[in-house]
């Protein structure tokens, strides 16, 4: 019953693994809305399935998998991205994270600690391979304290409107646009406009860098 809710596409180049991890999360109660060799066929996929986690390998034959968490986590109801690799190398790491990932696990990683990992990031959890997390967490304070001086040379910090920070807190939190909506009793089209207001002063360019932005202020906590 853990799996019940849950609805993952998995994105892996090499079958073996691809139909493994598809079978484990199946058997655990989960449902797999679709399969991906590729990044071309992850993204057809994920606007009609919905899914709400995406398990993606890092090295696809068309893109990256730091290209395809970022698109995935611009869509419009956005999975939540666990990147599951052969690598545990700090600049992929590094780079998955920058791009959207909320969790990394490495392949060598037992079919308890995934399904454990897909239940926790689901849920919004960050998750890392044992060992990950203290460089995740000593990249995030190195951004943010390069935010905090260059908000220290610039006076003229752009001013958001209340819901404008009520919106970005939510979106910090991992809901999705409709969600939000439901939330604040405002159209999805609402949330959609005070999302684009926000970038615009902001002067940044996706939700991603969004998210980044409202963590670097503690509007997740």
């Amino acid at each position: 019953m853990d799996g019940e809710n849950i609805r993952v596409l998995v994105v892996d180049d090499h079958p073996m693994w691809l139909d493994a991890v598809a079978r484990d999360l199946g058997e655990a109660g989960m449902t797999v809305v679709g399969t991906a060799g590729d990044g071309a066929k992850a993204m057809r996929i994920a606007p009609a399935a919905r899914p709400t986690l995406a398990v993606v390998d890092l090295h696809l034959p068309d893109t990256t998998g730091v290209e395809l968490t970022a698109a995935l986590v611009a869509l419009p109801e956005p999975p939540r991205v666990l990147v599951l690799s052969a690598s545990g190398e700090s600049e992929d790491v590094l780079a998955a994270v920058k791009a959207g990932a909320t969790g990394y696990l490495v392949k060598s990683a037992g079919r308890e600690e995934l399904l454990d990992a897909v239940r926790r990031v689901d849920a919004g959890d960050a998750v890392y391979t044992p060992g990950l997390a203290g460089l995740v967490l000593g990249e995030y304070r190195r951004l943010s304290s390069e935010h905090d001086r260059s908000r220290e040379e610039d006076d003229g910090t752009p001013r958001l409107t209340p819901r404008e920070t009520e919106v970005l807190r939510l979106v910090a939190k991992g809901l999705a646009y409709k969600q939000i909506a439901r939330r604040l009793t405002i159209s999805h089209r609402t949330v959609q406009n005070h999302v684009q207001n926000t970038l615009t002063k902001l002067q940044l360019h996706n939700r991603v860098e969004l998210v980044r932005y409202a963590i670097d202020q503690g509007l997740d906590d």
